[in-house]
């Protein structure tokens, strides 16, 4: 086993002020978003809904979320392959956690893809840029699967009144010209390009998976696809890093989308927040590898034998 790179230099005086500044105008956005939403949905009716869930149905919610987890770090390891780094898959599934608990906790400090592009160029001396863009495109695949999730959702949900060949044809357009863009201009990203987007339908299936388990835990038996269709447009919103870990942005988008599609308000705040807590719980997770730094890299090879070519490795039974 090797050794954890050395810590990142000190970040200067400006760095840390800069890193405050973000936090507090995070903390002040999240904190007006949700004051709006409360102001609109008591919060009694909340806290109810989630004191009288069925648990049972959260937990395999919770379960589900977590396997698209895995499956968004599987779809991560596509892009590094197109640029040669051929990561052991529980070394990526652990540095992955980690990173999804500091982009979720800390905010206004390291992000988890700055820790990844960080210690990926400190181990397997790859340029940063490179890294940067595939991790880039890892989160582009997962924008596109959004897409392509709302437009099949848009059929059922009869408030809006447009053929589906409209939305359809703007989807496939912005395919065709995102495909045309990334392979001109960075082909060697689109090695697994296919196969990247295939597994990021599957992780967004995932999720929508997992809020259809919430609202069974709620024993709802009405429409799903407004709630659906709302969860995948809150998740755009909470892309855009003005809150702290999407609090705030999901939770407005589905009230003022709830009378739109006359969803019931306090179940869709509840859905909200219990995707929240979902997503908290898993992130969670990654805190043991910041108190246990030498588990994060135990049992991969040294990097002298992930840099041997394949031919020149000792063939095994």
């Amino acid at each position: 086993m090797t050794n954890m790179p050395d810590a990142p230099a000190p970040k200067t005086g400006k760095q840390k002020l800069w890193d405050a500044t973000k936090l507090i105008i995070k903390i002040a956005v999240t904190s007006a978003l949700l004051y709006y939403v409360f102001s609109k949905v008591p919060i009694e009716k909340v806290k109810y809904r989630l004191l009288h869930a069925n648990y049972w149905w959260m937990a395999v919610a919770l379960l589900t979320f977590f396997a698209s987890m895995v499956v968004s770090a599987w779809r991560l390891l596509s892009f590094f392959k197109s640029i040669n780094l051929r990561l052991d898959p529980r070394f990526n599934m652990r540095l992955y956690m980690l990173g999804l608990f500091y982009n979720f906790l800390l905010p206004g400090g390291i992000g988890g893809d700055g820790y990844k592009i960080w210690l990926l160029n400190k181990r397997y001396k790859l340029p940063a840029k490179k890294m940067f863009w595939a991790i880039l495109f890892d989160r582009l695949s997962g924008l596109w699967a959004i897409g392509f999730i709302i437009c099949t959702l848009i059929i059922f949900i009869p408030q809006i009144d447009v053929h589906l060949a409209i939305p359809g044809g703007i989807f496939l357009a912005g395919t065709a010209i995102y495909y045309f863009v990334a392979y001109k201009f960075f082909r060697e990203y689109t090695q697994y390009f296919f196969q990247a987007h295939a597994k990021a339908i599957l992780v967004q299936g995932l999720q929508v998976l997992c809020i259809i388990f919430v609202l069974l835990g709620q024993d709802f038996d009405g429409k799903f696809a407004p709630y659906l269709l709302s969860f995948l447009v809150s998740a755009l919103a909470a892309v855009v890093p003005i809150t702290i870990g999407g609090a705030g942005a999901r939770e407005t988008i589905f009230t003022q989308l709830s009378g739109i599609f006359n969803m019931d308000v306090g179940l869709a705040v509840f859905l909200s927040i219990s995707f929240y807590i979902i997503s908290l719980l898993v992130a969670l997770t990654g805190v043991y590898y910041v108190i246990r730094t030498s588990r994060l890299e135990e049992g991969l090879p040294s990097i002298e034998e992930h840099d041997e070519p394949e031919e020149a490795k000792p063939a095994t039974n």
